[in-house]
């Protein structure tokens, strides 16, 4: 049985990851530390013999001897709220954690899949975002310990790729929601859903008019599963998420109408360095993968709502 690492196997990505490989056959090693993934995500899993969990905090440098396949690197705070609170964990676990891992990797000739994101884009000038897009972010802004952090993980990534030959894939994630997000994720999706389920205000930062392209997590996972499972692709770097693009200000319409909510919408002051665009061009995982997402976004949106309601 071949077997997978899976760092933050507690997160919302992550813990879904752990039931795809799980149900293609893998044994799972799940390492968390839980400062922000969530036992109850992989709960389901604790007493199934293909899964073993680590309590371990990738933040400092280790001599990780585990043996293992594939290691799909997804420890990091995601969410500003989460990166916000940690900013040094963050920082520390994008980079002594990616080194870690990388280490690991290329001991045991495994397959390294480095969780990216769309953030490394920042405030794009280029639309749609193409993975030889260079980004224009600020290093020193508020957001930078995420956006910076995960830069230096592909850089990395590509150094250990180049120098030792291991097996590198970088997948750029574009927002990604369904069930097992957060409640108070920060995120746009999850902050609007519940607002519409209390009838409370429904928050927008700016003037709604800023975009966003949301894939379900189902259609993620077959992605990343497809990059980590696929022969000859290593040293590419893809794109995955959903081309489809909504403005924020048709996200909540569209979250109130499914919600049936007597909510109204509450405009603040627009986010620091907050993105005005995000869409990506997955031509590439077209291509090399032949991915590209199957949901369409009312549909995850109810599996979403529903999961949110009976939380």
């Amino acid at each position: 049985m071949k077997k997978v690492i899976i760092t933050g196997v507690g997160g919302f990505i992550g813990s879904h990851l752990a039931d795809r490989f799980i149900k293609e056959g893998y044994s799972v090693i799940g390492i968390d530390n839980f400062i922000t993934g969530r036992r109850e995500n992989i709960e389901h899993l604790l007493n199934n013999k293909a899964f073993k969990l680590i309590e371990m905090d990738l933040g400092i440098e280790r001599d990780l001897k585990i043996a293992s396949d594939i290691v799909l690197n997804f420890a990091s705070p995601a969410s500003p709220v989460d990166y916000f609170n940690f900013p040094l964990e963050t920082m520390r676990v994008n980079s002594i954690g990616t080194l870690n891992m990388l280490r690991l990797a290329q001991k045991q000739g495994a397959v390294f899949v480095q969780a990216s994101t769309s953030e490394v884009y920042g405030d794009p000038l280029v639309h749609p975002q193409k993975e030889d897009y260079f980004g224009n972010v600020n290093p020193v802004g508020i957001r930078s310990v995420y956006d910076e952090g995960k830069r230096f993980g592909e850089a990395l990534s590509m150094l250990f790729f180049r120098e030792y030959k291991t097996k590198v894939r970088i997948v750029r994630i574009f927002n990604t929601y369904g069930p097992r997000m957060k409640k108070d994720d920060g995120r746009v999706i999850p902050n609007f859903i519940n607002q519409a389920l209390e009838n409370r205000p429904i928050t927008i930062y700016g003037d709604g008019m800023q975009t966003r392209s949301y894939c379900y997590i189902d259609d993620l996972v077959d992605g990343i599963f497809k990059i980590a499972t696929l022969k000859d692709i290593d040293g590419e770097v893809i794109n995955l998420g959903n081309p489809e693009e909504y403005t924020v200000i048709e996200t909540a319409r569209i979250i109130k109408e499914l919600t049936s909510s007597r909510s109204n919408f509450k405009f603040l002051p627009p986010l620091q360095d907050d993105p005005k665009k995000r869409r990506p061009d997955i031509e590439k995982a077209k291509k090399i993968l032949g991915w590209q997402p199957k949901t369409p976004f009312r549909d995850g949106l109810l599996k979403t709502i529903e999961y949110f309601k009976n939380g």
